[in-house]
């Protein structure tokens, strides 16, 4: 379908894009009429709903395109071929920056939103040392280990993709707005949303299918027993992909999820070297100069702005410290940079915590969380 033309496409985005019309439906409209244009002609009267218009859909295809983007049918030659063999494809799939990241040997990272201080820092960690060896890192531009990896991943060579739950130009959450232009900028955001969609909770499991969809395997680095990231890693195991985990203490809950994905035989993770020998069949893709063409101009900023960064009052910042800190220790240091806060009012929100009784401090000046 890559050199069909723009009517085609329109017929086919109109489908995609009429409401009760998902990925099954599409594929089973597709298969009795066999294309769009005959859909639209002589099946209309049988979708859910009325026929998505035609002015809509060359608006969304022009906005997208005047935003250096492009929307992949799937039927194009250059749709993700991995993502396409799965049992509901996306139709129509937006990416905002470069495209041929989606046809990498990718490594999908998530997991918990609230996580840990020393979680964040090892998804960092194996994000960019699986990047540098070639594996383009996927995740879901999430507050916590999604922000992490993506972060890890941005400096790495084969960089990462964004698989968001709205459309391209909207950034969920807010304070990820800048982190999302980033990706645009050297990586990939990816899309099954239409343009100007807001974020809902019942896309957010749609979106995980693709992230496993695109990857060779996924790996869970901290998730409670009823984290979304479990659906990801069970959407992986139905897609045939491999499936990673972190070990955590058991005292912490935001390693619950994780410890049962091992006890059920998904691969034990402590280092990159772990992650390449539980993916022997990949296909690298060797870390270089990309090809070169003409940027498509600056990716327009997302919708929903970025919150102003003040300082956090100090029983604020005790909450996120709480939050970042578990049963294992961590530098003072590190809490200091992952808070983005002055090393006064951390000392400060440290020290009511360590009163209460609900800090233990250690060794190199490191604390972890009173787990008694």
């Amino acid at each position: 379908m890559s050199s069909s033309s723009r009517e085609e496409r329109l017929d086919w985005l109109r489908l995609a894009r009429t409401g009760g019309v998902g990925p099954i439906l599409f594929a089973r409209l597709l298969q009795r009429y066999g294309s769009p244009a005959r859909v639209l002609r002589d099946g209309a009267r049988h979708l859910p709903e009325k026929v998505f218009a035609r002015d809509r859909a060359a608006l969304e295809m022009d906005t997208v395109e005047a935003a250096g983007g492009r929307l992949l049918m799937l039927e194009d030659e250059d749709y993700p071929a991995a993502l396409r063999a799965i049992d509901d494809p996306p139709p129509v799939l937006g990416v905002l920056g470069d495209a041929d990241l989606l046809h990498h040997s990718c490594l999908a990272v998530v997991g918990a939103r609230n996580a840990s201080g020393n979680g964040r820092r090892l998804a960092r960690h194996l994000a960019k040392g699986c990047g540098a060896a070639g594996l383009t890192i996927v995740s879901g531009l999430a507050r916590g280990i999604d922000t992490a990896a993506h972060e890890g991943g941005l400096e790495a060579p084969s960089c990462t993709i964004a698989v968001i739950a709205s459309g391209l130009d909207v950034a969920y959450p807010a304070e990820n707005a800048e982190l999302m232009r980033r990706i645009a900028e050297c990586g990939a955001v990816v899309s099954e949303r239409p343009w100007g969609s807001p974020p809902a909770a019942k896309h957010f499991p749609r979106r995980n299918r693709i992230i496993a969809g695109l990857s060779q395997g996924v790996l869970v680095v901290e998730a409670a027993e009823k984290s979304g990231s479990l659906m990801t890693a069970r959407l992986a195991l139905e897609q045939g992909r491999e499936v990673m985990a972190v070990p955590g203490s058991p005292l912490d809950a935001r390693h619950k999820g994780t410890n049962r994905l091992l006890r059920d035989g998904a691969a034990l993770i402590e280092d990159v070297a772990d992650v390449l020998a539980a993916l022997p069949d990949r296909k690298p893709v060797a870390p270089g100069p990309r090809a070169e063409r003409p940027p498509p101009g600056p990716p327009p900023a997302p919708s929903v702005p970025s919150p102003n960064a003040g300082e956090r009052p100090a029983d604020e910042m005790a909450g996120r410290l709480e939050e970042l800190l578990g049963a294992a220790p961590l530098s003072v240091d590190e809490l200091i940079r992952q808070c983005h806060a002055s090393p006064p009012l951390v000392q400060k929100a440290l020290l009511d915590l360590e009163l209460e009784g609900r800090l233990v401090r250690h060794p190199g000046n490191r604390v972890s969380l009173e787990m008694g």
